[in-house]
């Protein structure tokens, strides 16, 4: 099986059933048959080994190791500078690496744009989202690949089967909208992020890398998409989760890449981390003593002193050995 056979329309067709709904992953089963979070499968869906990328002297991301497969959600955090952007892009074809390897369907690969990437089946979902925000949801769900209907100089845009479309598509997803024709500047921001996803989803990615989508989002918008996580994982996508909050990972991440500074500090299942070392490994506790002897030395910051003193003694005790 080549990449290009990932979005083939007959494929995902097929992988999608007579509903469209897709496959549904049984995610318990799944977890206990997996003995090894990087070997349970003969070829991974994306794999990186050893990734670097340098931008002339500095270096950006170095030897970063990483598998995603269908139905798992991988989850990369990490503070800002930490190497999540540089990481993405290259996964999703907006730069090269310049170091290891880096896999499609156990097929080395070098992406070089965008395009090829969607054309591999990876699909990106960034912050921005890039809708226009007085279009209704309809154009936006199918923005820069219209369907058309007639021949010649009859040819015109399909509005009928378009609406429709979305509206099926958001409604397999979970996600029930009482008219498509309402300017997408009007939903919530968890319901953008949603629309994003489920348009992904429609047009063949097989691998989802969702960028910050909860960052600007308040608690009850950030569960919201947080579920649709779970839709896209259920219905088989590999998800790639990027974040820097690991109470948002946790609850719906399968295996976690933490950076810092470019580098890798800890890759883990699930069930070899808790939330708590998890919070921890983030946090870093020399950073914080060195913090608190700093405020300590100032003199006029006592009580903060002692709390970030007591924060790093909790560190301490939750980080995994």
């Amino acid at each position: 099986m080549t990449a290009n056979d990932m979005t083939s329309n007959e494929t995902a067709k097929h992988a999608a059933g007579p509903t469209g709904t897709g496959p549904t992953i049984d995610q318990e089963t799944l977890l206990q048959n997996e003995t090894d979070p990087l070997t349970h499968t003969p070829v991974h869906l994306m794999e990186l080994e050893g990734v670097g990328k340098h931008y002339g002297n500095i270096i950006a991301l170095t030897e970063v190791t990483m598998a995603v497969d269908m139905g798992r959600v991988t989850c990369v955090l990490g503070d800002n500078g930490a190497g999540k952007s540089t990481l993405i892009k290259i996964i999703a074809g907006l730069h090269q690496h310049d170091e290891g390897t880096f896999k499609i369907m156990g097929q080395e690969r070098k992406l070089t744009s965008p395009r090829e990437a969607l054309d591999s089946g990876i699909a990106a979902v960034y912050q921005d989202l890039a809708v226009v925000g007085l279009m209704p949801i309809w154009r936006n769900f199918f923005l820069g690949s219209e369907i058309t209907t007639g021949r010649g100089p009859f040819r015109r845009l399909d509005v009928k089967a378009m609406k429709e479309i979305t509206k099926n598509e958001l409604a397999d997803m979970g996600i029930d909208l009482r008219d498509v024709e309402q300017p997408i500047g009007q939903l919530s921001g968890g319901e953008r992020q949603c629309v994003a996803i489920a348009r992904a989803v429609h047009f063949g990615a097989k691998a989802l890398i969702l960028d910050e989508p909860t960052a600007a989002l308040g608690v009850k918008q950030s569960g919201v998409v947080l579920r649709y996580i779970l839709q896209a994982r259920d219905r088989g996508l590999g998800v790639i989760f990027i974040t820097h909050n690991p109470h948002h990972a946790f609850p719906v991440g399968d295996r976690f890449l933490l950076l810092k500074r470019g580098k890798s500090i800890g890759y883990y299942d699930k069930k070899d981390i808790t939330l708590d070392e998890l919070t921890a490994q983030m946090a870093g506790g020399a950073e914080l003593a060195e913090l608190a002897h700093e405020l300590e030395a100032l003199g006029s910051h006592g009580d903060l002193a002692q709390e970030l003193e007591a924060e790093v003694a909790e560190t301490a005790g939750q980080l995994p050995h």
